[in-house]
């Protein structure tokens, strides 16, 4: 691949991830962008879109893992999204962004992705966003860039790997345990399994999940950027 399809047809990008161990994953392949850390938080999402914007940034990717909404995705499954929904809102990515990240490759999902306010757990749940949205995933923090985005003007788009599929429910412990830069919360971990230790196969499922979305994102980047 030529150097120069590494290059953003921006030349100020900012990147929004969830979590440190995200921003991990595709800074070596665009070490010149700025990142902001949401922390998995709302507010934190909307201070790390603002600092982008307001430290000068031309466009905008939301980058990460993200749940699974089509029963068909499957862990590792690679989704750039046409459209972003948001509080029922269908704001359009960039289409420069799209073609630089490859999003008419046969190997890239398309479609619409869902913002939540909050963590989606229960596979019930994220059965009926699909029925009720047509949205392929969900995350936190790609309505964000969406919305600020679109009220500044600024072009963005969305790379998002399915981590959790759509008939996966999370078990308890994989949400109290993961701080907000990625790390391990040892302590609230284990203090979930001692409440509940049947939760442990559910776990195990979660992490193999993570694994098989963390190698797919490495993969993706590098066909596109490395």
């Amino acid at each position: 691949m030529s150097a120069s399809t590494a290059v953003s047809p921006f030349s100020r990008l900012g990147i929004v991830v969830g979590m440190e161990a995200e921003a991990a994953l595709i800074r070596p392949f665009l070490p010149h962008a700025r990142f902001g850390l949401s922390g998995a938080t709302l507010s934190g999402a909307r201070q790390a879109v603002l600092d982008l914007l307001e430290g000068g940034v031309d466009a905008l990717l939301s980058f990460g893992l993200a749940a699974g909404l089509d029963p068909v995705l499957q862990p590792g499954a690679v989704v750039v999204p046409h459209n972003v929904l948001v509080n029922g809102e269908r704001l359009p990515a960039a289409p420069a962004l799209l073609a630089w990240l490859g999003a008419d490759r046969a190997d890239v999902v398309g479609g619409d992705l869902l913002h939540s306010d909050v963590i989606v757990t229960a596979a019930t749940r994220k059965m009926a966003l699909y029925r009720e949205t047509g949205c392929v995933a969900l995350d936190m923090e790609s309505g964000v860039v969406a919305e600020m985005a679109a009220a500044r003007k600024v072009p963005f788009a969305v790379l998002r790997v399915v981590c959790d599929p759509a008939d996966r429910t999370l078990p308890p412990a994989a949400v109290v345990a993961l701080r907000p830069d990625g790390s391990l919360a040892v302590g609230a971990l284990a203090r979930s399994i001692v409440c509940n230790p049947f939760q442990i196969p559910a776990l195990i499922r979660v992490g193999r999940d993570a694994g098989l979305a963390r190698t797919a994102a490495k993969a993706v980047l590098a066909r596109r950027f490395g």
